[in-house]
């Protein structure tokens, strides 16, 4: 360098001589351009195979997915529950585990026959729905595929299972004859939840509940044999007509009463009033004479179990011959004395309590009025009411009742009543003659006595319960109390579109054909050939012959579409996906859906492993919530507070979906806005301009030739790593119970605290300023070098095309997704502990330091020197640090001495200022050939170098 040269270029020169940093890693991310290309480079490789091959032989670790519905675009609620499983996924696979995950669909059911009903119109031929259906499906399949990709989830895109499948739906028919095999199977007429909408019968697991308005009626049942009631109460005779009086909130179901309820050990009143004399619970007399405004007087009392089968007549038995029937008192444990009467109306077509007291009193099955038709209309024989929707006849109902003077009473109440979770609308209980799979004690339509299990099912189901790991805990809790209150598990369906049920029914008896077990293996054959369309085109002449097909009708139900996606474990997992099948049999891992699973797909594959062999299908179970707004409130269409994953992905990118997924804690509702969305952009970029900070101080470093052994890095190198190796347990402690929020808090808080506000702060004057090869600059590239390569894992579960991105940089291999989580040193518990009180006597100095910087007489803390007084253990501490204590306060001078309490004197330096290194030094200028340079400058450049050998 001239000694003309002017002090700028002489400036300029020598900031040519630091080593400054530099990477093709760009600062800003331009996730929506770039990351398709990252998703197109993952197909295009076969990523997910080379990842299978990568750890063939590992221990096995299989997320079985629970199928989205082939209908409808995928909304942000989708791409939570497939981020999630994408990031245990990518997780366990950075663990080591060969982590399989075959994606699939749920294909078959109502949902897409409506969609075909709205495009082609009602009453279409059977194979015609069939054929739509399939197609319909398919389209939808391909369309949410693209839009899961595009959230960067991995899996075996090539091959996912679908339930309509051929494979599928004939694994479906097995799984159904294993049931059967193992008695679990029953025909039985019982009031089950019916939708008008569907026109079909709904599991319990299809059933929501919502606020409705209903009218309450109290309705007068008149005595048939008053000598006999009043023998009951203890009396000659009565002087009046007797009623017994009823309350209830379903007027609709008045006209199919045929019996009545009273409780055996409850007392009951006879009381006098100008209405006739009412029997009522003596519990209530008071609060029903005061609801009728009426007065009255008690004449007798007797307990419920006086009145067992005493005859009363059906409220409009005098208005029309049709209802001129006797309703007989059934005693009965569920009338109670805690609303409404204490006498209970029985319909035992519209309820279960109803069915089961009146089928137990020896009514028969042919005999129990069933006057709802399928679409909610009465049968038009009916008297009074024939023809007439149910809910439009509740008014005429009680108009009727109040003519005939039998209606003590009605208001309108809003109560919480069983809705269809996909119309939104009321159903009812309605009787019909349906399939089972019986939770209780019983025996089903084909045993085989071998395989009959010693427990009932609700046994076996809430035993394998208690072997499931559950997150969060209180799962558990909840689908035990699920699972040993619910009723057997009707598993038809009256509609086209699903797996099925491969009955022959003699025409008289309604009995199973003798063969049905070697027609359902014909079926398998069948269907495995050419779907379920197949078996639609069979007819009963071919798998019966002529003659045997005069006296069997073949059935026309469907297998429900829970137990499509609940038999999956055994068709999938052991079947079209034999490498998912674990040595222990067909038993995923982990099951995660968001928390209204446990009524369904949790609660159906539970059953149905627990019929087939006897326990779960799962070893955890994993629930996340739903997702609202910023105000916590349900996202909806109408109101306009939906959040669309396409759109953000294509404004800010699919990283930011995934960030915001992985910093939400999921086990409650999930809040997302544009200013939640913001913040999780302010972080991302956080994250992201570290990594960049990281690797491009790297960028020179070749760990093959310029890695420094661990025992000669410099201290503070070795602390980061300490620190590094840390805080991966915590993650990975964090990771191994599928915990996501506190890894990117704890990661954000890494990035800002111990590297960018200590560790890289520290760093810089020592990467730049010394010499390019020496070993006090190759000892921090190793440490961050080791740092950039442990981040990298620990971001891709979430930031997974961030780190891709960096790894075509900085790794060495196809994808980072191949790679296993460092093996960094093992933590120095003694330097941990060492440099974590050498950062509080730094935050102190700062703090010091700030105080003059804001009176103005310092600018940069390198323009101040400190003088610190300490106690002797860190008098101690810091004389360890020795001339190295100034580069990690980040001042030009430090001298620590011996005080009775920690303080520390700070003053603005009066010495020159090094123009290359910026410290403000007394041996600026000791080199006339070099006048602002300092001497460790001069050395670095044109001598030795100076030694460092703690920061």
């Amino acid at each position: 360098m001239s000694d003309k040269s002017s002090p700028a270029e002489k400036a300029s020169a020598y900031r040519a001589t630091l080593n400054m940093p530099d990477t093709p890693f760009p600062m800003r991310g331009d996730l929506p351009k770039r990351e398709p290309a990252w998703v197109q480079e993952w197909e295009d490789k076969g990523i997910y195979k080379r990842l299978r091959d990568a750890r063939s032989g590992a221990p096995k670790f299989i997320l079985h997915d629970g199928p989205p519905y082939a209908n409808g675009k995928i909304h942000i609620g989708h791409a939570v529950n497939k981020i999630l499983k994408d990031m245990i996924v990518k997780s366990r696979q950075l663990e080591g585990y060969d982590a399989l995950y075959a994606p699939g669909w749920d294909c078959h059911g109502l949902p897409i026959e409506n969609a075909i009903e709205k495009l082609h119109g009602r009453n279409l031929p059977r194979d015609e729905m069939q054929a739509k259906s399939r197609a319909f499906a398919t389209e939808q399949i391909g369309q949410q595929m693209a839009d899961f990709k595009r959230l960067g989830v991995l899996g075996d895109w090539d091959h996912p299972y679908k339930t309509m499948n051929y494979a599928n739906e004939a694994g479906e028919l097995r799984a159904l004859k294993k049931v059967m095999e193992r008695g679990f199977v029953y025909r039985g007429l019982k009031p089950v939840y019916w939708c008008f909408d569907c026109a079909s019968s709904l599991a319990e697991f299809e059933i929501e509940y919502a606020d409705k308005q209903s009218q309450t009626l109290d309705v007068m049942f008149p005595a048939a044999d008053p000598a006999k009631l009043a023998a009951a109460f203890g009396l000659a005779k009565l002087d009046q007509e007797a009623f017994i009086v009823i309350w209830t909130t379903t007027a609709w179901t008045i006209p199919a009463n045929q019996a009545l309820n009273v409780n055996p050990e409850l007392e009951y009143s006879l009381v006098q009033t100008e209405r006739g004399l009412l029997i009522l619970a003596s519990a209530l007399v008071d609060k029903c004479l005061e609801r009728w405004s009426i007065e009255g007087q008690v004449i007798a009392s007797a307990p419920g179990k006086v009145l067992d089968h005493m005859p009363f007549k059906h409220p409009l038995a005098h208005v029309d011959k049709g209802y001129d029937r006797i309703s007989p008192v059934y005693l009965a444990d569920y009338a109670t004395a805690d609303d409404g009467t204490g006498i209970v109306h029985s319909a035992p077509a519209y309820g279960l309590d109803d069915f089961n007291s009146c089928v137990n009193n020896g009514m028969d099955y042919k005999d129990i009025l069933n006057p709802v038709q399928g679409n909610g209309v009465y049968d038009p024989e009916l008297p009074l009411f024939g023809g007439q929707h149910i809910w439009k006849a509740v008014p005429v109902i009680l108009d009727a009742l109040k003519v005939a003077g039998r209606l003590m009473d009605t208001k309108t109440i809003t109560h919480s009543y069983p809705h269809c979770w996909r119309h939104k609308t009321p159903v009812i209980y309605r009787a019909a003659a349906q399939w089972f799979i019986r939770m209780d004690e019983g025996e089903g339509v084909f045993t085989d006595p071998a395989q009959k299990p010693a427990q009932t099912l609700r046994q076996i189901a809430l035993d394998a319960i208690e072997h499931t790991s559950f997150y969060p805990e209180n799962g558990q809790d909840r689908l035990r109390a699920m699972i040993a209150g619910r009723p057997d598990w009707c598993i038809s369906r009256q509609r086209s579109w699903g797996v099925p049920i491969p009955f022959f029914l003699h025409v008289d008896t309604g009995a199973l054909h003798p063969r049905t077990m070697e027609i359902l293996d014909q079926a398998v054959g069948i269907v495995a050939e050419g779907g379920i369309e197949a078996w639609s085109r069979v007819t009963g002449e071919e798998i019966l012959g002529a003659d045997e097909a005069k006296l069997y009708t073949k059935s026309t139900d469907i297998l429900e579409v829970w137990f499509d996606s609940g038999s999956t474990f055994w068709h999938v997992l052991r079947g079209t996906h034999p490498e998912h099948h674990h040595d222990s049999g067909p038993e995923a891992d982990l099951y995660l859906e968001g928390h209204d699973q446990h009524r369904g797909w949790f609660h159906s594959s539970l059953l149905l492993a627990s019929a087939i062999f006897g326990r779960a299908p799962y070893k955890g179970l994993l629930t996340h919530g739903f997702t609202v707004d910023g105000q916590g409130k349900k996202m909806s269409k109408s109101v306009g507070n939906t959040v669309a994953p396409q759109d953000v992905s294509n404004k800010m990118g699919a990283e930011i979906i995934r960030l915001w997924v992985a910093s939400t804690d999921y086990s409650g509702d999930l809040g997302i806005d544009d200013k939640i969305l913001a913040r999780v952009v302010d972080a991302y970029r956080r994250i992201r301009n570290t990594l960049r900070f990281l690797m491009a101080n790297i960028s020179d470093f070749d760990a093959a030739k310029d890695a420094v052994a661990y025992g000669d890095m410099l201290e503070i190198d070795r602390w980061a790593l300490a620190r590094s190796a840390q805080f991966q347990a915590e993650l990975l402690a964090h990771y191994k119970v599928y915990e996501f929020h506190p890894v990117v808090a704890k990661l954000q808080l890494f990035c800002s605290e111990d590297l960018g506000g200590f560790y890289l702060d520290v760093l810089k004057d020592r990467l730049y300023t010394s010499a390019e090869g020496s070993l006090a600059r190759r000892s921090a590239q190793t440490a961050l070098h080791q740092i950039t390569q442990a981040m990298l894992r620990w971001m891709a579960p979430f930031l997974s095309f961030t780190a891709e991105e960096a790894w075509k940089i900085v790794g060495n291999s196809e994808t980072i997704f191949l790679e296993k989580f460092c093996d960094l040193p093992a933590g120095d518990e003694a330097l941990l502990s060492k440099w974590a009180r050498i950062r509080e006597i730094r935050d102190v100095v700062n703090k010091d330091i700030e105080t003059l910087r804001a009176d103005g007489k310092v600018g940069a803390s390198l323009q101040a020197e400190v003088a610190i007084s300490a106690q002797p253990e860190d008098l101690a501490l810091l004389q360890t640090l020795a001339d190295d204590l100034k580069f990690v306060l980040i001042t030009s001078a430090a001298t620590v001495a011996a005080g009775d309490a920690l303080s520390v004197a700070v003053n603005p330096s009066d010495k020159a200022k090094c123009e290359r290194c910026w410290h403000y030094r007394d041996d600026v200028g000791q080199n006339p050939a070099h006048p602002t340079l300092c001497g460790r400058c001069d050395s670095n450049l044109n001598g030795a170098g100076e030694t460092r050998q703690m920061a």
